[in-house]
C-alpha cells in the first residue's frame, strides 16, 4: 500500500448506523416496520405502567391513510399516470388474461361450493379471492398513522426530546430482566418515520398528579443524533391525566401483516392476563374498518424484576472495563465483594492471592485501567473458579397462575395444564427460569401442535422453525401422554433472564444447540403433558363410565318387562299352598306383595332401576372427589372486570366468600 495513502473515514452517528441497517431492529420492509412499530411502542406502555404498579391498560389505533390523502398532508398535488407501462403493477394484454382466466375459475369455484351448501369451504375461498383482487386494486403505498395511549408513568417534561429523540439514551442497558431487545424502540420508529414519510411523531405526556400535559412535535436528525424539536408546548390537564400517547405516520402493509399484529396481540393478552388492550383499526374504506378489546382476566401482577450483580462467570473484558469504570470500591477486594455476585471477603482474598503477585488485596480498581493482562488474567481464573449459582430472585416470571388464566381467557380450551420448574436454570452466568402451558381443545386453535413462545414476557413471532421450543415440541412422543396428532394442542413456553440468548440479527428465538434451554423445555413441557394425561385417564374413565351407564338404561326396559313376566308367573305358581309358604319365605322384600296389590309394575320398577343406576353414579363421583381431594380443595379465584375501564373504583367490601368492589 502507497505510504502517502490516507482513508477517508467518517464518524458515523449511532441514528445513522441504525437506519442504515433497520432490519438489526425489525425494520426489514414496510409490512414489519408496522408490525414492529405496534410491537415497541406497545411493550414500552406496557413496561410504563408495570413500573407503577398499575393495571395496564394499552389503545392502539393503526388508521390507513390513501397515497392521495397523503399527498395531500405533504402539499402535493395529485398527478394522473400517462405512462402506465413506466409502473411495476403495468399489465400486458397476455398478463391481463391470464389474471382474468385465474379470477373466473376462482369465482367457479365458489359458485360450485355455494350450490353444494359447503358454507365454510366458499367462505374461504372467497376471503383469498377478495384479498388477492384488493391488493391487485391498492395501487400504490399506503401509509398508516399508529397511535398508542397508556396510562403509565408519563415523561418529564424537560426530557422528552432526548428520551426519544437520541439513540442509545434508553435506560436498559444495566443487567436486569427487560422486555426491550435493543433500547431503541419507539426512536426506530422515528426513524422509519422519518426515511418513509418524512413526518415527524407527536408525543403527549402527563405524570402523577401534574396539572398539564406536556406537547413535542419531534424528529430526529440522523447524522448528528440530536433531537429536532418542531412544536413543544404544555396543555392543561384538567382530567388529571396519566401517562403517554405517541403518534407516528410511517409507510406499511397492512394487508401482509394484519393477522401477525392481531397475533401478537392476542398473545400479549396470554402472557399479560392483568392488562388491557384496546385496538381499533380506521381504514380509507368504512366497512373493512374494526375494533376489538382484549379484556383483562386478572389484577394479580408479577413481581417487578430486581436489578442485579454480574455473576462472575458470566462476565468478559468489556464488562470487566465498564465495571471498573463505574465501581465505587476503594480496594481490589471491595471491588470484588461488592461489585459481583457469589463472592464475600474470603472468597474474594482467596481469588486475589491466586491471581499471582501482580494483584494486591488493597490496590486501587483503577490501577486495572489499561492494564489488559491483568484482565485476562481476572476473566480466565473466573472462567474456571467454583462460584455458587445465581438464585434468580431478580427475575419476575408470569406465574402459572397468570399463564393458565392467559391460556384459558384467549383459547377457551378443553383443559389445560401448566408447569414451572422447581429450580432455577443458568446459562453462562445468567439464570433463567422456564414455565410451559399445554392446552387441549379450543376454537381457534388448529389441529396439531401449535407452538407459542415467550421471552421476557413478549411474544416471538419470527423464526419459529429453528427456536428451541418448536423443535422440542417435535421430538416429543405425545402419544405416550395419550394426546394424538389430530388435537388441537397448544403448547406455551416463557423465559425469564437476565440476558435472554437470542440467535440472529433480529433477536426472534432461541437456539435449540443451548443444551441448557433445550433440557429446561422439554422437562417444562413434559411436566405440563403428564399432568394432561392424568386428566385424559380421568375424562376417559369418566367417558367409559358414561358409556356403562347408558347401555344399562338401554336395557332396562327388557329387564323390567322380564321381570315382571317371570314375577307373574311365580304368582301363578304360588296358588298351591306348599309352593306360596316356600316362596312367602324366601321374598323376604315383600315383592310379590306388592306386586299383587299393583304396587309394583313394569314401569314403575323401570323407573326405579334408573334411579338406581343415577345413584351410583353420583357416589362414584363423590367417592372419586374425596379420594383425589378435589371436595376439600380451595375454589380458583375468579376475576370480574369493572363494567368500564374509565369508571371510577370505591372502597371494597371484604366477605367470607367474596370480595367486593364499589363504584363510584
Amino acid at each position: 500500500m502507497d505510504a502517502t495513502y490516507t482513508p477517508d473515514l467518517s464518524l458515523v452517528a449511532s441514528a445513522e448506523f441504525f437506519a442504515e441497517n433497520k432490519n438489526i431492529a425489525g425494520f426489514d420492509n414496510p409490512g414489519k416496520s408496522l408490525y414492529t412499530t405496534v410491537r415497541e411502542l406497545v411493550e414500552n406502555g406496557v413496561d410504563s405502567a408495570e413500573g407503577m404498579g398499575c393495571l395496564p391498560w394499552i389503545q392502539v389505533t393503526v388508521e390507513e391513510i390513501s397515497k392521495a390523502r397523503f399527498n395531500t398532508i405533504m402539499g402535493l398535488d395529485e398527478f394522473e399516470r400517462t405512462d402506465e407501462a413506466l409502473y411495476h403493477d403495468f399489465e400486458t394484454k397476455k398478463q391481463k388474461d391470464k389474471r382474468e382466466a385465474k379470477e373466473a375459475v376462482e369465482r367457479e369455484k365458489i359458485r360450485i361450493l355455494e350450490e353444494k351448501q359447503n358454507v365454510k369451504g366458499a367462505e374461504a375461498a372467497k376471503t383469498t379471492f377478495l384479498k388477492s383482487v384488493s391488493a391487485r386494486k391498492r395501487k400504490g403505498t399506503m401509509y398508516y398513522k399508529v397511535t398508542v395511549k397508556d396510562n403509565g408513568s408519563g415523561m418529564p417534561h424537560e426530557h422528552i426530546p432526548d428520551m426519544l429523540g437520541k439513540v442509545l439514551s434508553g435506560t436498559k442497558y444495566s443487567l436486569k430482566q427487560t422486555r426491550g431487545k435493543f433500547g431503541l424502540g419507539a426512536k426506530m420508529a422515528l426513524i422509519w418515520s422519518k426515511m418513509s414519510t418524512g413526518l415527524p411523531f407527536t408525543i403527549k405526556s402527563a405524570q402523577e398528579k401534574r396539572k398539564f400535559i406536556s406537547s413535542f412535535v419531534l424528529d430526529i436528525d440522523m447524522y448528528k443524533n440530536v433531537p429536532h424539536v418542531h412544536k413543544e408546548e404544555k396543555l392543561p390537564n384538567d382530567k388529571s391525566w396519566r401517562g403517554s400517547e405517541i403518534a407516528v405516520t410511517i409507510e406499511g402493509d397492512w394487508v401482509a401483516y394484519r393477522s401477525r399484529l392481531l397475533s401478537y396481540l392476542r398473545q400479549m393478552a396470554v402472557i399479560t392476563p392483568y392488562a388491557q388492550f384496546d385496538f381499533r383499526f380506521v381504514s380509507e374504506d368504512p366497512e373493512k374498518g374494526f375494533s376489538y378489546t382484549f379484556k383483562r382476566r386478572t389484577d394479580t401482577m408479577p413481581e417487578p424484576p430486581k436489578e442485579t450483580k454480574y455473576h462472575p462467570s458470566a462476565v468478559d473484558l468489556m464488562v470487566f472495563e465498564q465495571l471498573l469504570s463505574h465501581s465505587k470500591a476503594n480496594t481490589l477486594v471491595k471491588f470484588l465483594q461488592n461489585d459481583f455476585l457469589s463472592i464475600n471477603k474470603t472468597y474474594a482474598e482467596r481469588l486475589i492471592a491466586e491471581m499471582g503477585p501482580d494483584f494486591d488485596p488493597l490496590m486501587h480498581p483503577s490501577e486495572l485501567k489499561g492494564r489488559k493482562d491483568m484482565l485476562v488474567r481476572m476473566q480466565q481464573l473466573f472462567k474456571e473458579a467454583k462460584f455458587s449459582l445465581p438464585d434468580g430472585s431478580c427475575l419476575s416470571p408470569v406465574g402459572e397462575y397468570n399463564l393458565r388464566l392467559g391460556i384459558i381467557k384467549e383459547l377457551d380450551p378443553d383443559m389445560v395444564s401448566t408447569y414451572r420448574l422447581p429450580q432455577v436454570q443458568v446459562f453462562e452466568g445468567h439464570p433463567f427460569i422456564v414455565e410451559a402451558g399445554v392446552s387441549v381443545g379450543g376454537k381457534t386453535v388448529k389441529p396439531g401442535l401449535n407452538v407459542y413462545r415467550f421471552a421476557n414476557r413478549i411474544p416471538l413471532l419470527f423464526e419459529k422453525g429453528g427456536d428451541v421450543v418448536t423443535k422440542v415440541a417435535n421430538s416429543i412422543n405425545w402419544g405416550n401422554y395419550k394426546i394424538t396428532k389430530d388435537d388441537r394442542v397448544g403448547i406455551f413456553v416463557s423465559v425469564v433472564s437476565t440476558r435472554i440468548p437470542y440467535k440472529g440479527a433480529g433477536k426472534e428465538y432461541i437456539g435449540a444447540d443451548i443444551k441448557e434451554y433445550a433440557s429446561a423445555v422439554k422437562q417444562a413441557i413434559q411436566g405440563c403433558a403428564v399432568q394432561l394425561s392424568k386428566k385424559i385417564s380421568r375424562k376417559d374413565a369418566a367417558k367409559a363410565a358414561q358409556e356403562r351407564k347408558g347401555k344399562l338404561v338401554k336395557y332396562i326396559p327388557d329387564v323390567s318387562r322380564a321381570v315382571v313376566t317371570m314375577l307373574s308367573n311365580i304368582l301363578k305358581d304360588s296358588e298351591q299352598p306348599e309352593k306360596r309358604r316356600r316362596i312367602s319365605h324366601l321374598d323376604t322384600e315383600g315383592i310379590l306383595e306388592q306386586f299383587e296389590k299393583k304396587e309394583l309394575s313394569e314401569s314403575i320398577l323401570s323407573r326405579k332401576l334408573i334411579q338406581h343406576v343415577q345413584q351410583i353414579d353420583v357416589e362414584l363421583a363423590l367417592e372419586y372427589a374425596a379420594q383425589t381431594g378435589m371436595a376439600s380443595k380451595r375454589k380458583s379465584d375468579i376475576f370480574i372486570s369493572p363494567a368500564s375501564v374509565l369508571q371510577a373504583l370505591g372502597p371494597e367490601l371484604h366477605a367470607s366468600k367474596c370480595v367486593i368492589q364499589l363504584l363510584h
